[in-house]
Parts: structure tokens; sequence; C-alpha cells
């Protein structure tokens, strides 16, 4: 409500058009204890943005007619959310707590609760919104963070300016003690029915929570051990049992006054008919972590780690930046607002084992999510309509559970191997601005780019293996992503010491192939490539493992029915448009049929054939660079035997998109997969042309203009749905404008007429543009255009899109800012017309 307007600009959305128009954004959330507004603009609009911005919390306008549309817009995000398991899930932790406390109330908002409830109460919703501002919105309970390109004293002067006239009314910040959870909210036993197939475990603890003690870090330390994936550990168990894919533990939902440590374990089918082990086989670990003591060797690992990623830290765009600090500013003492928890100090076996304590039998709560419930239930929450059920679990019960468990050769970790030691900076003689093509061979392609620019002793590899075999048929697609996924599991237990430590790693399978990526400290990235290229070399199938791997990539196409329509939408539009693609219903109709020995014979083969283009990065020299393509040729291209041959010049394939004919409009209509969703969808693309700098700016400088008012119109004013957005779209080189919008209130074809509707309002308005409007919005798309990359992975996901693109064109951004210098209004209403 506050983004549509203020006494000082009182034209309905001109915010957020000037935010947009000047190359920014905005937005702002409420969380459990605070709400948070933000937005970045370009450097040279700043005065102006903060001083409108200002305005929201001195005289804002909230205007009945706003408001009625606004709880729409809410209600239509609500709608978005019925169906998501994540709110569902959440909103029932909520309700299963005592009915007095806050945490137990509706997070959201809906039409029932914002305008029929208080209707029925005689209170006008828009009062009480104003009503809440002016006992809230006060100058004492607020903190401001502004991040700018000015010096200090000069940003100061700003701020002083412009905040001056908030209203200091001196109310104190609202607490509520006590936990959300009393006895009979514990030692519970939740079974629910989720909507996407699969089972997974929830296991929940109050604590204290860690902000009280942020420098000793207890949820860290136990969320390590408990969480960790290596050798000994309960993952390790419960993956080689053929129980678990994945597990996770830490503090979460917390707030000022409580907390709660969670472990969230994602069954098998197996594990599924497990239960009662696998919450045993946790409490034995918890049991061991007890028995061990608190190991101050654990505690210096993870204060070494956290230390060298606080010292070394990617710069962050500044949005994220400002949203953090501000975040800290209301938690931490001021000399710790920079740094906040990210660096435990205090060694303290005492508040460790507090928390340890508190992870027992008698306080705990377990959420168990299966399908198998359906049908086995008897309540249902009252917001989102989750069929659940309630059984009491004592301690003696578990005790129980423990002993009868699988006798696991559980352990602690080992000491971290991947740790860095040598964070030097490697010299680069000459400055180096773009990629270079260092070497090419039958075998591969090698592009560096040394860094000069962020100076942090990080690297960043990607290595682009292109296999023909890979995607001739849905059954090689999904063999190869069978393939990748084992991968993965199979460098599980040695590769997760490498991610604690801050070297990243990643295997997936792609268009054409599949796709290794290495990313973090370059001082063991060696070892780690060194592992997965052995792994691919000498690849065998486990069948115990492809069984795991194969239920749970059947799970996740069978879930693919129950995304939001428009990534439904979405992803129609890309099956459409992009050459050699398999509808997933089709390899979600192979995947039962497929067994061991089809990918044992598969992988082979699809090995057969392979060119690998490699893109590497940051703070490792030439030389290095060259051995590493040097080995992996060796490995898999040069042995007596090889893995891998060359493809023929035949088999070297561009990703090629399908061409919409002009004046031709093509619809795909198609029904929704999940019949319980009341959503609709629509994707209106608009092909426009090939890669071409000067077509380019014409669009992307249309897409800065229009996108502001086709969501104030569309989402706003006309209330179509809370997703609403108009975007540019890339696809290999060729370029669209797409509208992507869900609605419970319209059908797609109706949509379609909005849209249609918006854009032959939208050129009168483009030809009303002033020639100083015209020149304002080509500057503001010059400094996005001009904004300097903040850390490795950004500048090398540009690099590495022009690479797989196959468009090589590292200077892109100085051409098209040359092309939009150049443009002219005229020849921009042309390119709309």
């Amino acid at each position: 409500m506050l983004f549509y307007a203020s006494e000082k600009y009182p034209l309905e959305d001109s915010y957020s058009k000037y935010i947009t128009e000047h190359g920014g954004s905005t937005n702002a959330f409420t969380a459990s204890e605070h709400t948070n507004y933000y937005f970045d603009v370009n450097a040279d609009c700043f005065e102006e943005a903060v001083d409108r911005f200002a305005q929201f919390f001195i005289k804002p306008l909230m205007s009945a007619d706003a408001t009625t549309r606004e709880i729409k817009a809410v209600d239509s995000e609500n709608q978005k959310n019925l169906l998501s398991d994540t709110w569902r899930i959440y909103q029932l932790q909520k309700h299963l707590s005592s009915e007095s406390h806050p945490f137990h109330k509706f997070s959201t908002g809906n039409w029932d609760t914002l305008e029929v409830r208080p209707k029925a109460k005689g209170l006008d919703t828009r009062q009480e919104l104003i009503k809440l501002y002016e006992e809230n919105y006060s100058a004492n309970l607020m903190h401001l963070v502004v991040y700018g390109k000015d010096n200090l004293d000069k940003i100061q002067a700003l701020v002083e300016e412009k905040f001056l006239d908030i209203k200091n009314k001196d109310r104190s910040s609202p607490r509520y003690p006590g936990q959300p959870c009393s006895s009979e909210h514990l030692q519970i036993l939740v079974k629910v029915v989720p909507i996407k197939q699969g089972h997974k475990l929830r296991i929940v603890w109050p604590i204290t929570p860690e902000i009280h003690h942020y420098k000793e870090g207890p949820c860290r330390y136990l969320g390590h051990l408990i969480g960790h994936e290596g050798e000994g550990s309960l993952f390790y168990i419960l993956k080689t049992l053929g129980w678990a894919t994945s597990l996770s533990a830490g503090e979460g939902d917390g707030s000022f006054e409580f907390a709660f440590f969670k472990v969230g374990i994602e069954l098998t089918d197996a594990g599924q008919e497990h239960t009662q082990d696998i919450i045993g086989l946790l409490f034995k670990y918890i049991a061991l972590v007890q028995q061990s003591g608190v190991c101050s060797w654990v505690f210096d690992e993870l204060a070494a780690v956290s230390e060298t990623k606080f010292h070394y830290q990617d710069k962050t765009p500044p949005i994220d930046y400002v949203v953090n600090i501000s975040t800290n500013m209301e938690l931490y003492p001021p000399k710790d607002w920079l740094v906040g928890s990210s660096l435990p100090s205090i060694f303290s076996p005492s508040i460790i084992q507090k928390v340890l304590d508190d992870l027992s039998p008698n306080n705990v709560r377990i959420f168990w999510e299966s399908n198998n419930f359906e049908n086995h239930t008897d309540l249902v929450e009252p917001w989102y309509s989750t069929a659940y059920s309630i059984e009491k679990i004592t301690s003696s019960m578990i005790q129980e559970w423990m002993l009868s468990a699988p006798n696991g050769e559980l352990h602690l970790p080992a000491p971290n191997v991947f740790i860095p030691t040598d964070l030097s900076i490697k010299n680069v003689h000459e400055e180096v601005k773009y990629p270079v093509l260092l070497r090419k061979s039958p075998y591969s392609t090698l592009w560096h780019k040394p860094d000069t620019v962020f100076l942090t002793p990080k690297a960043f590899v990607k290595i682009d293996f292109s296999c023909p075999h890979a995607n001739d048929s849905p059954e090689a697609e999904v063999l190869s992503n069978i393939f990748t996924e084992l991968l993965m599991d199979y460098l599980n237990e040695f590769a997760y010491y490498a991610r604690v430590a801050g070297l990243y790693y990643g295997i997936s399978h792609t268009d054409s192939g599949f796709q290794v990526t290495l990313v973090g400290y370059n001082h063991k990235l060696r070892i780690l490539l060194e592992t997965v290229i052995g792994k691919i070399a000498s690849f065998k199938v486990k069948p115990d493992r492809f069984s795991v791997i194969k239920e749970m990539v059947t799970k996740e196409y069978q879930n693919l029915k129950f995304q939001q329509p428009y990534q439904q939408a979405m992803y129609y539009c890309s099956l459409i448009l992009q050459d050699r693609t398999w509808p997933w219903m089709e390899e979600l109709e192979i995947l039962p049929h497929l067994q061991a020995d089809d990918l044992a014979k598969f992988a082979p083969l699809m090995l057969s054939r392979a060119f690998f283009e490699c893109y590497i990065a940051g703070n490792i020299e030439r030389s290095e660079a060259e051995s590493m393509v040097l080995y992996i040729e060796d490995v898999l291209f040069k042995e007596s035997n090889p893995i891998c041959r060359p493809l023929f010049p035949s088999q070297h394939l561009t990703s090629r998109i399908v061409k919409l004919e002009n004046g031709i409009s093509y619809f795909y209509p198609v029904e929704g997969l999940n019949p319980s969703d009341d959503n609709s969808s629509l994707v209106h693309y608009i092909q426009v042309h090939q890669d071409d700098f000067r077509m380019n700016a014409k669009l992307q400088l249309f897409a800065l203009v229009a996108k502001q008012p086709a969501f104030h119109q569309l989402r706003s004013v006309e209330q179509l749905g809370y997703i609403t957005f108009l975007l540019s779209r890339n696809d290999s080189g060729v370029r669209g404008l797409q509208f992507i919008i869900q609605s419970t209130a319209k059908g797609p074809a109706q949509i379609d007429l909005r849209v249609e509707a918006f854009l032959k309002m939208f050129e009168t308005k483009l030809y009303e543009m002033t020639d100083d409007e015209f020149k304002s919005n080509v500057n503001a798309l010059i400094d996005m255009k001009l904004e300097k990359h903040k850390n490795l992975r950004e500048e090398s996901g540009v690099y590495w899109r022009e690479i797989s693109d196959g468009t090589l064109k590292f200077d892109r951004r100085e051409t098209e800012v040359a092309a939009l210098k150049q443009l002219t209004k005229t020849r921009t209403n042309r390119f709309f017309s």
C-alpha cells in the first residue's frame, strides 16, 4: 500500500515507475517480527529515488480504491500458495501451537481475513491499515541502510534532509515472550498428506534462539554435525541403507523470543517403511554427539572456515546487502552490524551442551509427510485444508526405536582436508579484459580468463561435455539424467567436505550431454576435479543406488504436474521453440521399464563420442588451466582403450530455435496438469530477431519502458493475478519478449485479449513520450549495462553464456551501449510498430 502513492508524489505507481525506468527494482517483505522496504536504482537518480522512498514513512496516501485492489493482490498471492507443500506444512506447524501465541496465526492473509471478516465486525480495512501504520511506524523503531557512491558526509546530509520528517512516536518494540509450544504440542507424531509425490520426515525441537549466543554458534555447531554427509554420518548410514535421498539440519522459523532446531529427511519408498528406525538412528547420532562431548577441534574448524569465508566473501548486489544489514541492525550491537552471526569466535561447551540437551525425546515434534496417508487422517488444517492426524509419542517409545534401529557405524566427521591454506593471489602479467581461446584440439576447446578485478583466491571452472548419443531419444535423455545423478551420488561423501570448506561442485545433464561445474577456493580445486573426472572414467552402475536414483527421478517427473500453471506454460513454450527436446510425459512413460543394465549399456555408448568445452576463470594461471584440460584429455581420450573418441565434424551441433513467421499468431492451448489448481496461465511470446546489437538495444529499451506500466495496468489496475511479468527472452541468441500472467480471475484467452489491449494502449504512450523522457530511458539502460560485475561467479556466468550460446560476443555490453547511443525515438517507435 505504501508503494502506491504519497502526499508529495500523489500519482499512483509513480514511485515504482521511476525506480524501474532508472534501472532499479523495489520490493518489501514482512517476516515474523519486522517489515523491510528496499530498492536499488542507477546512481545518478539516487537522490530523487530516496526522496520518493522516504515519503512512504512521512505522509503516504492509502486510498480506499487502492486498498481494495491490494486486498485482491494479497488474495491472488494466497491462491498461488494453496497447493504449495512448503506453505502448507509451515502453516500446520503454526496451527499446532498455543492459540494464545502469535506464532499460531495465519501468516499471509486472504480475501476472507482482509475483507469479509472485518466487514462482518463493522471494521473498515483501510482504517485498520492507517491505525497499524500510526501505531507502529515510528522513527525509533526503524533502521535505515543507505549504500551509495558518494562520500559518507554527503550521504549523511542526504539522509538527514530526506528522512527528518519521519515522526518519532517513541514506541517500544512489541515483544512476545513465552514459547509457542506447550506440553500438548510436544512429543507428537503428525502424519500429513502432501500435494506432491514423496515422503519426508521433519523432526523439530523448540530451542533458545541462537541470536542470544551468536558468537558461540551452538546451532551452527550441531547443524554441522547432525547435517553432515561424510562417511559415518547419519545421512551416510541412511543412504547406505537406501532409506534417504537428502538430509538437512539447523535452526529455523525463529524470532528473538523463540526458535526451532529442525532436521529434514527426504525418504525413499523403503525409508517410508522404516521411519521408526530412522528416528531411532537420529537419536542414536544425537546420543553419540552427547557421549563425544563438545569438541574444540570441530568448533575451531568451523570458526576457521567461517573466518576465511568472511574475509574472502564475494561482493553482493547492493540491494541484498542493505536488506541484510538493516535486519542485522535490529538484532546485533553496532560493532557486529556488518558481521552478524557469520563469525563464531567463542568456544563455549556449556552453551552448545544446553541446546544439545534440548534435542531430547521429551520435547520433540515429528511431522511425517506421505501420500500413503491419504484417507487415513482425521483432521484438517483450516487455512490450506491440509489433511493430518496426531499421535502422542513417549520417550520410552523413542528409546525402543533406538534399540531396534540397525547398528550403523556412526561416528563424527574426520578433519577436513579441503580447508584451503594457500590463499595467495597469482600474478597476472598482462591485463586480460575478455576470455581468451587458449587451446583447441579435436577433443576440446579451452577458454581462459585470469582474474584481474576481484583479486580473491577463488576460481570458476565449467566443463561442458557434448555427447550426441545423450539426447537422441526420450530414453537416452532419462538415462543421461540418471547418469549425472548417480555421479553426484557416488561423489557425495568425499566431496561434501569440499562443500563445507567453500569449494562447490555440480554435475548436471544438459540438452547436449552433461556439464561439470566447480566454484570456490582454487587451492584444492585440482584434487576435486581429478576425483570427478576419475569417477566419470571408472563409472559403473551400482544396482542398489540405481534403484534409489530412479525412484527419486520418477518422483521429480511426477511432481512436474504440481508446478505453478505459469511454470507449466513456460515449459510448453520452451518445448515448442527448442529443437530436439522431448516432452517429459514421454520420459515418465519410459522410466518404469528402465533397469540398471540399460544404463550399464548406455553409459559407454554415450561417452563413446564426446567433445568438451572448458571455461576456466579466476585465480588460476594459464599453465594450470592448460594442465587441467590435458589431464581430462589424457584420462578420457588417450588411454590405450579410450573411453571417449572425438566427434565427427558433422556431430558438432549448435542449438536451434523454431522460427515463427511474421504476421502469424500461434496458439497452443493445453489443459493444466493439476485439476485441483484453480489458477490458469498465459505466456504471450513475441519472437523478435536473432542476435544483433542494434535490435537488442531497441528490444531492451522497450522492455525497460514497458515493464512497470504492464505490471501496474495488468496486475494493480485490472487485478488479473499476483504473477504478472513482462520479460525479455533469449533462447541461444534468438531474442523475444514475453508476458507471463497467472490468474484465477480470468482464463488464458481473456488474459491474452488484455495483453493485446495493453500493447495498443502502450503504443499511444510510446508515441507521446517526450525527447527528454526518451533520452532519460536510454541513459538509464546504458547505466545498467555499464554496471560492473560484482564477483567472479557473476562475471563467469555472463561469459559462459556467450560461449554456450555460440555467440562469443564478449564485448557485448560496450557494443550495445554504442548502439544505444545511436538510437533515436523515431527508430524505436518504428521498431515497436
